[in-house]
């Protein structure tokens, strides 16, 4: 955990605070890892965290750790009646947590079914909405505005794949038994971005005419979209491919 949000969140108890910050860690990891299902586990363990310290706030009393409310929905329900607390904490923040909830309890996260796999959009959901619950959290319990609040969050954040080293500067595969196919591809699926066809030439320092091979190979495969102003993307096949290599990666 970064000093600048321990610090914004030194009010918790430190074990409350580790919980959510662990929590929050791992479901960023699996995300960025592909692993949808257990970032959407982390979901809703999470929930349970962020309703303890909202419900400790309110009361004046931190518990030292989370725990599960008997009742999810109508807990968070009740801290609309929470008149002392801000509205973010009031409304806005117990409204998303049920929504949260509902996804860790009944997508394709815990039941199999249906046509299409919501894993991947769910996922992302769950991402981005606890992403602005923990900025909300520091913003409210530390006092300063929301961009500086995001700001602090955001050093949290890998934004990478636990397979892939990231830097200011460049991406590293950290596995060397990797072919240079499957570096290629898994450095391109570990960028939020559109991956820029020289700097992948840098990242796995190869040559040109070898690393365009390999990324045209993909593009016909339909594994990636290699774009004709130099941009790459990965697509649904690829992000399949992807996941297989993960595993491997894991392995060696």
């Amino acid at each position: 955990m970064s000093l600048a949000l321990s610090n914004a969140l030194s009010c918790l108890p430190a074990s409350l605070k580790e919980e959510l910050m662990s929590e929050f860690s791992h479901l960023q990891a699996s995300y960025y890892g592909r692993k949808w299902s257990p970032a959407e586990l982390s979901g809703g363990r999470f929930c349970e965290i962020v309703y303890s310290i909202i419900h400790g706030h309110a009361s004046s009393s931190y518990p030292s750790r989370a725990s599960k409310p008997h009742n999810f929905l109508a807990a968070c329900q009740a801290l609309e009646k929470e008149t002392s607390l801000p509205r973010s904490f009031r409304i806005l923040i117990p409204r998303l947590l049920p929504a949260l909830y509902e996804i860790r309890n009944n997508r394709g996260v815990g039941h199999v079914g249906g046509d299409v796999d919501p894993n991947f959009m769910d996922s992302s959901l769950v991402l981005s909405t606890t992403s602005w619950v923990v900025s909300e959290l520091v913003r409210v319990l530390h006092g300063i505005p929301l961009d500086e609040a995001q700001e602090i969050v955001s050093q949290l954040s890998s934004h990478k794949s636990p397979a892939v080293w990231v830097s200011s500067e460049t991406r590293r595969v950290l596995s060397s038994s990797l072919k240079l196919n499957e570096q290629v591809l898994l450095l391109i699926g570990s960028n939020e971005e559109p991956t820029q066809f020289e700097e992948l030439v840098t990242w796995v320092e190869s040559s040109k005419g070898y690393v365009k091979r390999i990324v045209n190979g993909m593009h016909s495969s339909r594994l990636i979209e290699f774009s004709s102003t130099g941009f790459i993307q990965i697509l649904p096949p690829g992000i399949k491919r992807l996941e297989e290599i993960l595993e491997k990666a894991e392995k060696i």
